[in-house]
Formats: C-alpha cells, structure tokens, sequence
C-alpha cells in the first residue's frame, strides 16, 4: 500500500478554518487526503505545532528544516520519498504522486452536456429547446441512440409524478384503479376538438383545435 506523509507547518489546525483569515487551499487540500484514503492510499499528516515528535523522528524532514527552514514545508513524502515541498499539491498532482491512474475527471463533456438538455427539453415540455439541443448534439457526433436513450429516460422521470398520483387517488378512493371518466355529454375530446352531443336532432357539433 503507498503511504503519503504530509508535514505541514505550524497552525491551529489543518482545515485551515479556525482562525480569521481562512485559507481556502486547506480545506481543499484536506478534502483531497480524504479522497487518496477513500482510493485506498495510507495517508498520514502531521503538524509541526502540535506533533514536533513526528517532525524530529524524520531525519529528511529535520535535514531539510535545517537546511531551509519552515519555508519547506508542508513536506510530502511518498514511501519516504519527497515528493513535493513549499505548497500543498492538487488533487490531480496527489494522483499522480500516489500512482492513481485518475482523479476524478469529470464527465460532463459537450455532448453530455447536450444529452442532458434534451432530457430538461422533455420535462419542460419545450420545443424550441429540444430542436436547439437536437441539433447542437448533432453536430457534436451524439448518436440518434443514445439521444432517444436521453429522451427515454427525461420521460420516465417525467411520469413518475402521474403515476404517483394515481396510486394515491386509488389508495384514498376505495384503493379501486382510477380511469379517466368520459363525461356523457361529450362523445370524444382531443386537441383536436370535442364533438358534442346535443340539439338539432342529436346533431353533432365540433369545436376548433389545434388542427
């Protein structure tokens, strides 16, 4: 197992969040030693105010206190090996120390960031914005695939909310299945219009719609 010994210079603490001026680097830093552990990384941190016998049980450690000063730390040593000095790496530069092949690269790439808009497109019932995104996908290489994959998705999540609701009218109404109740006035109902049945000698009208 690759162990990683961080020195750091003398502080309160090493979150770095107790004092007035807070570095915004150390909490950073601290949430990236938890990340190494999590990748199954032996990690091991020590400050100078708090655990000087650390510091005096390392003789690179004190050689290079002697040579430079505090100026030196924190120190990384990985395996006994310094690996980095006078400033806290990235999580990317920990990685790399520690031999982790990734760290945690992000996956929202363009066309991700596409596939994911076209599902907001079906949820948000938008036209427009589904065409947009359509067509920025396309041009990105997205595959008519994985597209319908998005939209597939986008719809069940969409529905879940109705089908929800349905189970909580069914459980408050006698737990019996709801159907949609066609009131007997009208014969059919659509976006294109609702024929009616009425005067004129059951004669049928038809109101205007969408087409």
């Amino acid at each position: 197992m690759t162990m990683i010994q961080v020195f750091d210079p003398p502080m309160c603490c090493s979150t770095g969040v107790c004092g007035p001026d807070v570095d915004p680097v150390l909490p950073r830093f601290a949430a990236d030693l938890e990340w190494l552990t999590s990748r199954g990384v032996d990690v091991q941190r020590f400050n100078l105010s708090q655990e000087p016998q650390a510091f005096a049980g390392n003789e690179l450690v004190m050689k290079a206190l002697r040579e430079v000063g505090n100026e030196v730390l924190p120190m990384i040593l990985k395996d006994g090996s310094v690996a980095s000095q006078g400033r806290y790496p990235t999580r990317e530069e920990l990685a790399k120390i520690a031999g982790i092949t990734e760290a945690g690269e992000s996956l929202m790439t363009d066309a991700v960031g596409e596939l994911v808009a076209l599902g907001a497109a079906i949820a948000s019932n938008c036209e427009p914005c589904f065409k947009f995104h359509f067509d920025k996908a396309r041009k990105l290489g997205v595959s008519r695939t994985d597209m319908r994959a998005a939209v597939s998705i986008a719809l069940d999540v969409k529905a879940a909310p109705a089908r929800n609701m349905v189970d909580l009218a069914d459980r408050y109404l006698d737990e019996r299945p709801i159907q949609a109740v066609q009131p007997k006035h009208l014969v059919s109902t659509g976006c294109c219009g609702s024929s009616t049945a009425g005067g004129n000698g059951g004669a049928k009208s038809k109101s205007g719609g969408c087409c």
